[in-house]
């Protein structure tokens, strides 16, 4: 079978997170964040997506956008070796797959020491193979569509509709100052003028960074990762979080983004958190996943996302 044909990995789950943490730690080192490329039109990034149309969530998401950037795909679908064939086309000859994960958990029901019947879950995760579009001959034309330049029209429609998704939350977001930040004790979100950013869309996307560090609060998620005090490892972790929550909500809302220069500064902190535990961007996509679907939950009308990724889980 060539490597074209590869639709799983036998590689072990240790492997998995090795494998992975490697790819995004090395570009770090090299200044740059994987999961900020100029994707889409206008700087926009866009959910990959499945050969069916569904999102992928989590750490997909980040694997994906890497990937991409790197081999300058410009679909955003991927799909297996068989299901390509199913859809009546073929990958290339020779071209390279990528890693991506499902993550999961199987209920079994065991006995305890007092002999009480209870269920016990049992989570798992694997490995398997897929290519972009432009690897694939043969597929429908949407496959293959680019996306083109929205009008001003357009712009506006998606601003307007940022500002009514933040003022859907019930947030208290105050205006003022200098500093963007969310403040724990009063739980409230201090945002600098309006403006004071260079766009609209820059203003949006730190406003997301913001709420993402919203969704904390015991009431909330009840999200701790540790955190004692300003720089240390539980306040880079939960950075993270709010870095790769904020880039997962521009993508559902349309906003185009550049990287913040003030979180250059945060990569020394998360090399550090990334080196010492292979797990830790996997379970930092998992909770700026939970974040924004929480978000999401608290628009009028409408409820999380239901397709979700397994390994956002």
């Amino acid at each position: 079978m060539g490597k074209a044909k590869a639709t799983e990995t036998t590689t072990t789950v240790s492997d998995i997170y090795e494998r992975i943490t490697a790819r995004i730690v090395e570009q770090l080192e090299a200044g740059t964040r994987p999961w900020m490329q100029p994707w889409g039109a206008g700087g926009t990034p866009v959910r990959p997506l499945r050969h069916n149309g569904i999102a992928y969530r989590g750490i997909n998401t980040v694997l994906l956008w890497m990937t991409a950037a790197e081999r300058g795909y410009g679909s955003t679908y991927w799909m297996t070796f068989r299901q390509a064939q199913e859809l009546g086309a073929n990958v290339r000859k020779g071209e390279k797959s990528t890693l991506v994960v499902y993550a999961n958990a199987i209920e079994r029901k065991e006995t305890d020491d007092d002999g009480e019947e209870v269920e016990r879950r049992i989570p798992f995760m694997k490995g398997y193979n897929v290519f972009n579009a432009d690897q694939i001959d043969g597929l429908p034309s949407h496959y293959y569509a680019i996306q083109t330049e929205p009008n001003n029209s357009e712009d506006k429609q998606r601003i307007d509709a940022a500002d009514q998704f933040f003022g859907n939350l019930g947030a208290d977001i105050r205006h003022g100052g200098n500093r963007a930040f969310y403040h724990p004790a009063g739980d409230f979100i201090q945002m600098p003028p309006f403006s004071a950013f260079v766009s609209a869309e820059a203003h949006a996307a730190t406003l997301g960074h913001e709420c993402i560090h919203w969704t904390l609060k015991g009431t909330r998620l009840d999200r701790n990762l540790g955190r004692e005090k300003w720089g240390d490892e539980g306040y880079a972790r939960e950075e993270l979080v709010a870095e790769l929550g904020s880039v997962f909500l521009s993508a559902d809302l349309a906003l185009s983004i550049e990287p913040r220069e003030d979180h250059a500064s945060y990569i020394a902190s998360w090399l550090k958190v990334l080196k010492n535990d292979k797990r830790a961007v996997f379970q930092m996509a998992a909770h700026a996943e939970r974040a924004v679907a929480y978000l999401h939950g608290l628009q009028p009308g409408l409820v999380a996302a239901t397709e979700r990724d397994p390994a956002a889980a």
